[in-house]
């Protein structure tokens, strides 16, 4: 992406803010001159930062501004190791809350909208980010955090809830619960905002058919306010992000080479107006691609592609790098196969060894075929042998949360 004036201007004013703050920032950029930060080119020679960096500055170390300015704190969604807080000041809030309000207007969403808001509240940036956004445009936030699908439901249907926020992985275990029940006629849903997580485009596709809604990936993470931050349009050709608020690279995650638009790396943040904790060069470990040109519904904002994995989220077997959103694409190939799908991953005599479970309608001599389908598909689609096991639909566990897919067991 190329930089504006205006945008390395504000850089520039963020680097002088973190450096006077003398947190970890200030040790991290040691010896960095401002005024010779006149280019694109000078900004790409500054180091990065890692969520270990932040982890090392817990409890309040990335703050650049005084305890009394600081109005509320998040935590990052992580369970293990020292936790990240960022802390947030009355801008932060109310810039989120203007963010996360151009999402909702993005999926044409307005004041007359009832928005069923199940992604969890407290330290993690979810749930009150969907509810800040709602407010700030007028709608009737309905806060139910995660659980109790019996009175989801039931609200759903009671409150005619029009707009659903959650993950990939509960809204599908809401649509499955809603087609048990034969609820569909009583639920008033009209759009899906999924966050949170990668899904694939045959989840996708279930969820929208069973719950009869219009879907859009939003995106976003605790270090960076919170989801909220992009959103896909009608036209679904990849998420619109606030470049006015934010700074994207995509960087090459072997060597740290800032990649042209259109090519598939990290996805790198400098936060432009952030007060309470502003990031520079923050790598995200997602994984993503700037999408050139402009869009059919005509803003101006530009897009970033859905998020294939993490970085961090990738395999290795048997010399082959693999990663979750290789394996959703696949299953879209496959007929028979459902979204849902697990892998085990185990070494024994000496060699390693990846069973790979997959839902599926089809019957019991039908899985034999499919389970030969599935086999071949990975080897020649992903180059890995694998154990393939077909299940009946439903037999995997779902989630409130995120769905864990991959399960290594080697070490």
């Amino acid at each position: 992406m190329t930089m504006t004036k205006e945008t390395l201007e504000q850089i520039k004013v963020q680097i002088r803010r973190v450096l006077k703050a003398e947190g970890f920032y200030a040790k991290l950029l040691e010896g960095v001159e401002v005024d010779t930060i006149n280019s694109q080119k000078d900004f790409e020679k500054l180091p990065f930062s890692e969520k270990d960096d932040l982890r090392n500055a817990y409890p309040l170390g990335l703050s650049v501004v005084p305890e009394e300015d600081i109005v509320r704190i998040h935590s990052s969604s992580g369970t293990t190791g020292t936790p990240v807080i960022i802390p947030y000041t009355q801008k932060d809030v109310d810039d989120w809350a203007e963010l996360f309000k151009r999402c909702y207007e993005i999926a044409g969403l307005t004041n007359k909208d009832r928005i069923h808001i199940t992604p969890g509240y407290g330290l993690w940036t979810a749930g009150i980010g969907f509810q800040l956004g709602a407010e700030k445009l007028g709608a009737m936030a309905i806060p139910m955090g995660p659980g109790n699908t019996d009175k989801q439901i039931k609200f759903l249907e009671d409150m005619k809830s029009t707009v659903l926020c959650a993950t990939s992985s509960y809204a599908l275990l809401l649509a499955e619960e809603i087609q048990k029940r034969n609820l569909k006629d009583h639920i008033y849903l009209k759009k899906g905002i999924i966050g949170s997580e990668r899904w694939g485009e045959k989840m996708r596709n279930r969820i929208a058919k069973e719950l009869g809604v219009e879907l859009y990936d939003i995106y976003g993470l605790t270090e960076v306010y919170g989801p909220g931050i992009a959103i896909n349009c009608d036209y679904n050709t990849g998420m619109h992000y606030f470049d006015d608020f934010l700074y994207f690279e995509i960087i090459d995650p072997k060597t740290g080479k800032v990649l042209p638009e259109g090519e598939l790396g990290e996805l790198v943040i400098t936060t432009l107006q952030k007060e309470g904790a502003p990031l520079i060069r923050y790598r995200t470990h997602d994984l993503t691609r700037i999408i050139p040109g402009t869009c059919p519904c005509g803003r101006s904002y530009p897009k970033i592609d859905v998020i294939l994995g993490r970085t961090d989220d990738m395999v290795k077997v048997k010399g082959v790098n693999i990663f979750p959103g290789q394996i959703d694409d696949l299953l879209k190939e496959i007929e028979g196969a459902s979204s849902e799908y697990q892998v085990f991953i185990e070494h024994a005599d000496g060699k390693d060894r990846m069973t790979v479970f997959v839902e599926t309608e089809l019957g019991e001599e039908e899985r034999i075929t499919f389970e030969t389908t599935l086999k071949e598909h990975f080897k020649t689609r992903i180059g890995v042998g694998i154990v393939p096991k077909a299940v009946v639909l439903g037999e995997l566990p779902r989630s409130e949360k995120k769905t864990t897919r991959i399960f290594d067991y080697r070490y």
